[in-house]
């Protein structure tokens, strides 16, 4: 294909994954590079982490304010609404030839929806995953749905899109993207990282992420709580925090590490440290503990382990180097004692990535560049033969 491709980002971890394939789309003669930034991007309570696509040398075409004002089922709601109608608008004005999201959140959601009531061919990537604990299970599937194109990080998920019925010949394994963030990253060195983040590593650290668990009802008060009062105990410990999504109850999650950071000297926390102190802290750190996808799709390339706690991400492929464990004090406590010992050490040795080896975004460019777009709009159910 030739034209205007529309990358909408909404979060900076979705922005880190798909930095490379913006990149490869701007450096494409072929391709000219739309984005419409929006979601926790824009909210100062986030970061206002579109700066950061800002200063990576992208301009932003669009920025699409969602009003992230309330966690609660209503707000998002609302939010979403919003966003419908703004990338309804966008589109209208920018005239994409393609429009390329990632992953599964509301935001996303309400582009691809204003993107098929435009007739504009959808590119979905990281679609056929499972996270059984999440809303985001529906909307993910219900993207793959509307869209045109499928880029997926391996086969078992390039089987289940195609399972959804969409036609074999448009779903592409690809690979994982957050292995790409990784090779194409310069890392800081531990004093660089020290001096980045104002702290001080300890002998034994820890890097904690913990999300609302969206298809639980009011399990984010319990649930954090366990979690912090498994890492009171670690004194000698330094626990770097980074917050939550904009999702349903996330500002309980909030106000509980900012609490606990304020009564233990040894915990730091950050709204977003950014791609590239993100994957630093993981190199510097003994293990990742919470709930985060990239515990499972991006710390294992570093050889680290991952404590991933209760059901946020049932469902996704996982390494070796993943323990797993429930939401309870005791069983954090065990799930991060085994992650120190010889035993689990010596595992993470050998431990596979299960999400590739790097080239995704290569690979996606070069796809692009050979797709008929005009063929695209007018898709076809795809039925398995089950006889």
């Amino acid at each position: 294909m030739k034209g205007k491709i529309c990358v909408i980002t909404g979060t900076r971890a979705e922005y880190g994954l798909l930095r490379w394939v913006m990149e490869g789309i701007k450096d494409n003669p072929n391709f000219i590079l739309q984005i419409i930034a929006t979601g926790m991007h824009l909210s100062p309570k986030f970061g206002e982490t579109y700066k950061e696509i800002e200063s990576d040398g992208f301009t932003i075409n669009r920025k699409i304010d969602l009003f992230l004002v309330s966690d609660t089922p209503v707000g998002l709601a609302k939010s979403t609404s919003i966003g419908l109608m703004g990338f309804g608008e966008a589109f209208d004005t920018l005239s994409p030839d393609l429009v390329l999201v990632l992953g599964d959140r509301f935001e996303i959601l309400s582009a691809v929806i204003a993107a098929m009531f435009a007739k504009i061919p959808i590119a979905h990537l990281h679609g056929g995953e499972l996270t059984e604990g999440l809303i985001d299970e529906a909307v993910r599937h219900s993207i793959t749905k509307c869209s045109h194109l499928h880029f997926v990080g391996n086969e078992e998920y390039r089987k289940r899109v195609i399972q959804l019925g969409e036609n074999p010949k448009t779903v592409f394994n690809v690979g994982g993207l957050g292995v790409d963030a990784i090779r194409n990253i310069n890392l800081l060195s531990k004093s660089e990282l020290e001096n980045s983040l104002g702290i001080k590593f300890k002998n034994k650290n820890l890097l904690i992420t913990f999300h609302p668990v969206t298809l639980e009802k009011n399990t984010s008060l319990s649930q954090m709580s366990e979690l912090l009062d498994a890492l009171s105990d670690l004194e000698d410990t330094c626990l770097i925090f980074t917050m939550p999504n904009a999702d349903t109850d996330g500002r309980i999650i909030f106000d509980l590490i900012d609490s606990f950071v304020s009564k233990n000297v040894n915990a730091h926390v950050f709204t977003s440290l950014g791609q590239l102190r993100y994957f630093s802290c993981i190199a510097q750190v003994d293990a990742v503990v919470g709930n985060s996808s990239s515990g499972l799709t991006e710390v294992p390339s570093f050889k680290k382990a991952t404590v991933n706690i209760g059901n946020r991400q049932k469902g996704r492929i996982q390494s070796d180097s993943i323990i797993n464990c429930n939401p309870i004090c005791t069983d954090i406590r065990d799930a991060i004692k085994r992650s120190y010992t010889y035993q689990f050490r010596n595992l993470l040795l050998s431990a596979e990535n299960p999400y590739g080896d790097g080239g995704a975004a290569n690979r996606i460019i070069n796809i692009l560049g050979l797709v008929d777009i005009d063929t695209l709009i007018n898709k076809q159910f795809y039925d398995l033969d089950l006889k």
